[in-house]
C-alpha cells in the first residue's frame, strides 16, 4: 500500500493547555480511519492542522506529491456569487469528462441527496441542505484522500445510510471524525484514538476498537500500579545522603527519573455524571393529543393526529429532514401553535427540553453565573435500595457543574468562548438542573463525544420518567426507545413497535416481498407473450428481418458475456468500485435480454 500521509512528532497546544504532544501516525492508500477522542482533546484541531487551516507548534505533516485531498468541514461554505450547481461543477476534474457530463453528474448526485433544485441560490440553503450539498461537492471532486469532520451532523438517517453505503463500497482512502458508532463500525477498518496527549492506533472497526481499548486500559492500570510500587522503593534509595549513593551506578539514577515520569501519568477517566439527577414524580396522566393538525402554507406537518402518551414511555421520532420532527415537539411544548386540535398535558408533567438550536443562556455571562441564575442550590435525592436508605444531597451550582466536567477554571469562562462540545454539556446541565420528569431531546448527539453519549444513553435507559428523542443517531435510538413515530410526510405518522434497527429490518422485508410480488405478476405476462409469438408462424423472414436476426444473435451473445462478467464481480467478495452503477447496468442487461430474446424467438419461428 502506498503512503498517502505521514505525521511526525506533531505537537499542538493553546496557551498552557496541551492537546497532543509528539504524535506520529500514517495514512496509507485504502485506509478508512475513524478518529475518536473526548471533546476538547483535539479531534477537530488535528483535522484543521492536516488541512492547513492551523499550524502545529512543532512536527511535520507530509502528503504524497500530487495527492488530491477533499476536506469536509463541520460548517461548509460556498461561493455566494454562483449557483449551487456551479459551485459543485467547478470542483469536478475535467479529465475525460466534458462540461455537459460534469453538470449531469452534479445534478444526479444532488438528486440522490434530496436536493431537487440544483440551481438554488446557496444563501437559501438550510443547514441540512448545505451539509448534503457539501458532501456532493467533496465526493465529486474525486479526491485520493477524503477528510471528513462530523459528516453525519445535520443529516437525516436515510442520507447517513446513503453516505455509509457509498463510502463502504467505494475504493477511497478516508480519515474522519464522527461520533456515529454504526457509521464507524460499518465504514472504518482502522481507529485512531487521541488520549493522554498521545495517539493510539487500532486495526479493525469500532466494535474491535472497544475491546482492544479495554485491554489497553487494563494493561495501563496494571503497569502504573507496578511502576508506582517500584517508585516508592527507589525514592527511599534516592533520599539517602549523597555520600551513601555516590558510588552507585549512574544508570540507576537515570532509571529513577524515567520511572518517575512513567508513574506520574494521570489517566483522565472523569466523565459526565448525570446519574444522581433523578426525575421528579410523574402521575399516570401524561398527555393526550386530540385531532392535532398543522400546516405551513401548502406543507402539511400533522393531519388529525391523536395519541395518548403512557407513563415511562420512551419514544423515538424519525423522518426525512424538513418533515416536521422539531415542529411536532415544539407544538407539544406550546412553542408553536397547532391549527386544530388540543394537547391535554397532565398536571404533574415537568418538561426538560434539550433543543438542537442549542443553549438558551446569555452568551455574555460566565458559566457559573448562568447556572446560578437557574438554581442557587440543587437538592438531589438518591432512591433507597435493598441495602441503603434514601439519601438527600445538596449541591452548590459549582459542585453540580463539576459533574458535567466543568472545572473551577472552566466555570469562569464566558459562554461565548466555549467549544461546541462544552456548550452541549452546559446545555445538558441546564436542562437537568430543573430535575424534569419528561425529557424531550432534539438531536442531542451533535457535538457530544462517544464516551458522553454512552453515559447519556445509560442515564436515559434508567430515567424514571418519560422520554421523547428526535435523533439521526441510529445507535442512540436503538439503545433507548421502545417504539418509533415515523413521520412519512403529508401529515402522516406511523407508530412502529420497536427500535430503529427493527424498523429497518421491517422495511427490508417489505421491499423483498414487493419485489417477489412484482416478479410473480410479470411471469404470466412473459409466458403469454412467448405463447403468442409461437402461435404466429409467418412463412419466411424478409431480408431486413434476417439482418435483424443476425444482429440480435450477436447482441444477445455480447449481453450474456457482460452479464457473466458482472456475476463474477459480484461473487468475488472484494470491494467494488461504483457498485450502484454496476448494479443498475446489471438490471438493464436483464431487461434487454428479456426484450431481445423474445424478439429473437419471434424471428426464429420464420426461419
Amino acid at each position: 500500500m502506498r503512503p498517502y500521509l505521514q505525521v511526525e512528532d506533531l505537537t499542538k497546544s493553546y496557551g498552557d493547555r496541551m492537546l497532543f504532544e509528539d504524535v506520529t501516525f500514517g495514512v496509507n492508500e485504502g485506509d478508512k480511519i475513524g478518529v475518536i477522542a473526548k471533546n476538547g482533546t483535539g479531534k477537530t484541531t488535528l483535522l484543521r492542522l492536516l488541512s492547513g487551516e492551523e499550524s502545529p507548534d512543532s512536527g511535520t505533516i507530509t502528503f504524497r506529491n500530487d495527492l488530491r485531498v477533499g476536506f469536509l468541514t463541520q460548517e461548509p461554505e460556498f461561493d455566494p456569487s454562483m449557483s449551487l450547481l456551479d459551485n459543485i461543477v467547478s470542483v469536478i476534474p475535467h479529465t475525460d469528462v466534458d462540461e455537459w457530463n460534469r453538470e449531469d453528474m452534479a445534478v444526479q448526485m444532488l438528486a440522490q441527496l434530496g436536493i431537487e433544485d440544483p440551481r438554488i441560490d446557496v444563501t437559501h440553503l438550510s443547514g441540512g441542505q448545505r451539509k448534503r450539498a457539501a458532501i456532493a461537492r467533496v465526493l465529486l471532486s474525486a479526491p485520493d484522500l477524503l477528510i471528513l469532520d462530523e459528516p453525519t451532523n445535520h443529516l437525516d438517517i436515510a442520507t447517513i445510510e446513503w453516505l455509509e453505503n457509498r463510502l463502504t463500497r467505494q475504493k477511497i482512502t478516508l480519515l474522519m471524525v464522527t461520533h456515529d458508532r454504526y457509521f464507524l463500525d460499518r465504514v472504518c477498518n482502522k481507529i485512531i484514538e487521541i488520549d493522554m496527549r498521545r495517539i493510539f492506533t487500532y486495526e479493525g472497526n469500532f466494535d474491535l476498537y472497544l475491546r482492544r481499548r479495554e485491554e489497553r486500559l487494563e494493561a495501563l492500570a496494571a503497569q502504573l500500579a507496578k511502576d508506582r510500587n517500584t517508585l516508592r522503593k527507589e525514592q527511599e534509595w534516592m533520599r539517602r545522603q549523597p555520600q551513601a549513593r555516590a558510588g552507585k551506578a549512574r544508570y540507576r539514577i537515570n532509571a529513577f527519573y524515567e520511572l518517575k515520569d512513567r508513574a506520574s501519568v494521570r489517566y483522565d477517566d472523569r466523565n459526565v455524571d448525570p446519574s444522581a439527577v433523578q426525575s421528579g414524580y410523574i402521575g399516570s396522566k401524561i398527555f393526550d393529543a386530540k385531532g392535532i393538525s398543522k400546516k405551513f402554507g401548502e406543507k402539511t406537518i400533522l393531519k388529525d393526529f391523536t395519541y395518548t402518551f403512557a407513563r415511562y414511555e420512551k419514544l423515538g421520532i424519525v423522518g426525512a429532514n424538513g418533515v416536521g420532527k422539531s415542529t411536532f415537539i415544539k407544538m407539544l411544548l406550546g412553542l408553536v401553535a397547532q391549527d386544530e386540535g388540543v394537547w391535554d398535558v397532565g398536571e404533574t408533567v415537568r418538561f426538560g427540553y434539550y433543543s438542537q438550536e442549542g443553549l438558551d443562556l446569555p452568551e455574555g455571562k460566565k458559566v457559573i453565573d448562568a447556572i446560578t441564575d437557574l438554581a442557587e442550590e440543587i437538592v438531589l435525592t438518591t432512591p433507597a435500595t435493598a441495602t441503603t436508605a434514601e439519601k438527600t444531597v445538596s449541591l452548590s451550582p459549582s459542585q453540580f457543574l463539576s459533574r458535567f466536567l466543568f472545572s473551577p477554571a472552566d466555570q469562569q469562562k464566558y459562554i461565548s468562548t466555549l467549544s461546541g462540545g462544552e456548550k452541549r454539556r452546559l446545555h445538558l446541565a441546564a436542562v437537568l438542573i430543573r430535575q424534569p420528569n419528561f425529557l424531550i431531546l432534539d438531536e442531542p448527539t451533535n457535538d457530544l463525544d462517544i464516551v458522553t453519549l454512552g453515559i447519556l444513553e445509560d442515564y436515559l435507559k434508567n430515567f424514571k420518567g418519560c422520554v421523547i428523542v428526535v435523533s439521526h443517531d441510529r445507535f442512540f435510538l436503538d439503545s433507548i426507545v421502545d417504539h418509533l413515530f415515523v413521520m412519512e410526510g403529508e401529515g402522516v405518522i406511523r407508530d412502529f413497535p420497536g427500535n430503529y434497527s427493527d424498523y429497518r429490518d421491517y422495511l427490508k422485508e417489505q421491499k423483498a416481498a414487493k419485489a417477489e410480488e412484482e416478479k410473480e405478476k410479470a411471469a404470466p405476462r412473459k409466458q403469454e407473450q412467448r405463447r403468442s409469438a409461437s402461435t404466429e408462424r409467418p412463412a419466411k423472414m424478409t431480408f431486413k428481418e434476417r439482418k435483424e436476426f443476425e444482429a440480435l444473435t450477436e447482441e444477445i451473445d455480447r449481453l450474456n458475456a457482460e452479464k457473466a462478467a458482472l456475476d463474477a464481480i459480484f461473487a468475488s467478495g472484494e470491494t467494488i468500485d461504483d457498485i450502484a452503477a454496476k448494479s443498475m447496468r446489471y438490471d438493464e442487461i436483464r431487461d434487454l435480454l428479456d426484450e431481445k430474446e423474445l424478439r429473437w424467438l419471434e424471428l426464429s419461428e420464420k426461419s
